[in-house]
C-alpha cells in the first residue's frame, strides 16, 4: 500500500534515531603521535647542535645585504616568469595554429628549451659575449635596420631574466595549451559562427575561460621560478639571495647558518606568493562550485526577507 494511503497509528510515528558510533581508529592517533616525537626530537637536536651556529643565523638574518639580495630575487622572479608567460601564451597559440609554419617553429622551441637544463642554458647566456661579438639585422646586400656591439652588454641581470624567461615560457606554453583544450568545442564553433576570426576567438572566448585551468600551474610555475633564480650564479649574478649568502660564508667560513638564512627568506617569500595563489584561483573559479559565499548568503537573506 502506498504511504500516503496509510493512516492510523502507523502513520504517525516517527523513525526512531539511527545511533552511529565513529569507527575507532587508533592506527591514526598512533602515527600522529610518533610524528610529533620525532618532530620534537628533531627541533631539539637542531636548537642544542652548535654546528648550527644559530647566533650567526640571527645576526645576519635581516643584514641589509641579505634583505637587498632577497629583493633582487624577487624582481628577478616577476621579470622572467612575465616573460615566461606572455611568450608562453603565444607559442601556445602557434602550436594550436591551423598555419603548419607556426607550429613547427612553436614545436621546435619547446624541444630545445625542454630538451636542456636550465643551468646549460644560464651558462650559454653567461658566454652570450664571447659566443656574439655584434648583431645585425637587415636585408643581405642591402639597407641595415640595427647593428648592436654585445661586447658592451656587461649587466649580468638583464642575462639571467632573459634566461629565465625564455626556459619558463616552454613550459607555460604547455600549460596554457592544455587550459586552451580544456575549452569544449562549442565554444569556439559558436564564436566562429558569430563571425569571429581564429584569433579573436582565441583572445576573446577561449582564454578568459581557460585561465580557471591555466592558473593553479601557473602559480606553481612561479614559485618554481623563485627557487631556480639560484642558479644564475652560473651566469654569473652574485647580487640574488643565494649569491649573496654564499658571499658572505665564503668570507667567515661558516655555510650552514647562511644557507638558512637563505632558505628562511626563501620560505618567507614562498609564502607570500602562495597566498597570491589562494585568492587568484578563488577568483577565477567563480561559478564552478555550488557552494555559496558569505556575501551571496547575506544576499538571499535579505532577498528573501524583502519577499515576506
Amino acid at each position: 500500500m502506498p504511504d500516503s494511503l496509510v493512516t492510523g497509528p502507523a502513520a504517525d510515528t516517527e523513525p526512531e534515531p539511527i545511533n552511529a558510533v565513529p569507527l575507532r581508529r587508533p592506527g591514526r592517533w598512533l602515527a600522529a603521535v610518533v610524528l610529533l616525537v620525532l618532530l620534537a626530537l628533531f627541533v631539539y637536536g637542531a636548537k642544542t647542535n652548535p654546528a648550527y651556529r644559530w647566533d650567526t643565523y640571527r645576526k645576519y638574518l635581516f643584514d641589509s645585504r641579505i634583505s637587498h639580495g632577497a629583493l633582487v630575487t624577487f624582481e628577478l622572479t616577476m621579470l622572467a616568469m612575465s616573460i615566461g608567460v606572455v611568450l608562453g601564451m603565444l607559442l601556445a597559440v602557434m602550436r594550436l595554429s591551423p598555419n603548419p609554419v607556426l607550429r613547427a617553429v612553436s614545436w621546435l622551441y619547446l624541444w630545445i628549451f625542454r630538451g636542456t637544463p636550465v643551468y646549460v642554458q644560464l651558462l650559454f647566456w653567461g658566454l652570450f659575449t664571447s659566443l656574439y661579438r655584434t648583431i645585425d639585422l637587415g636585408v643581405p646586400f642591402g639597407p641595415q635596420l640595427l647593428h648592436l656591439s654585445v661586447q658592451n652588454w656587461t649587466q649580468p641581470f638583464v642575462f639571467a631574466m632573459i634566461g629565465l624567461g625564455l626556459n619558463e615560457a616552454a613550459y607555460m606554453a604547455e600549460i596554457v595549451r592544455a587550459g586552451i583544450n580544456s575549452v569544449g568545442d562549442g565554444q569556439r564553433e559558436a564564436s566562429v559562427a558569430l563571425g569571429m576570426t581564429w584569433g579573436q576567438t582565441m583572445r576573446r572566448t577561449v582564454l578568459p575561460q581557460a585561465m580557471r585551468v591555466i592558473v593553479p600551474p601557473t602559480g606553481n610555475e612561479l614559485i618554481s621560478m623563485l627557487k631556480t633564480t639560484s642558479l644564475v650564479t652560473a651566469i654569473p649574478l652574485t647580487t640574488e639571495l643565494y649569491g649573496v649568502a654564499r658571499t658572505i660564508s665564503g668570507a667567515n667560513f661558516q655555510p650552514i647558518p647562511l644557507l638558512l638564512v637563505a632558505a628562511t627568506w626563501y620560505l618567507a617569500i614562498t609564502s607570500v606568493l602562495m597566498i597570491g595563489q589562494h585568492y587568484l584561483e578563488r577568483y577565477y573559479s567563480r561559478g564552478v562550485s555550488r557552494q555559496l559565499t558569505a556575501r551571496q548568503l547575506r544576499a538571499m537573506t535579505q532577498v528573501h526577507e524583502v519577499g515576506k
